[in-house]
């Protein structure tokens, strides 16, 4: 007999499961990213973990409004993610292949994101 694993609604969002592979994506850049880098990593690690994170909690919420101020959040911390991958970029601390696929991703994320805060 087969158990699955119960999952929360959130959890089915496409929003979401695209704002986790993004965070999984960002730590194997972490892990080649150089020593020294402590502060970038940090900045790069809280942002990337703010987007899933406040996805869940404004989907969770119950009034429209008080869920739009969450996915707005979310949509920030891409954002901010978007502008700590250009500097990684722009500083040669990343291959312009991943660069690329981090944008695109991101690129996913805010835009359904928008219409989350829309809706």
């Amino acid at each position: 007999m087969e158990t699955s694993t119960p999952s929360l609604r959130h959890e089915r969002l496409d929003v979401y499961q695209a704002s986790i592979r993004f965070l999984a994506l960002t730590e194997s850049v972490i892990d080649d990213l150089p020593r020294g880098s402590a502060a970038t990593i940090d900045q790069l690690r809280r942002a990337a973990m703010s987007i899933p994170l406040n996805i869940a909690e404004g989907y969770a919420k119950q009034s429209p409004q008080d869920g739009a101020r969450f996915f707005d959040i979310a949509r920030g911390s891409a954002h901010e993610c978007g502008a700590i991958v250009d500097v990684l970029k722009a500083r040669s601390m990343i291959k312009d292949e991943t660069h690329r696929a981090l944008k695109i991703l991101l690129h996913r994320v805010v835009s359904m994101l928008v219409k989350l805060v829309r809706r």
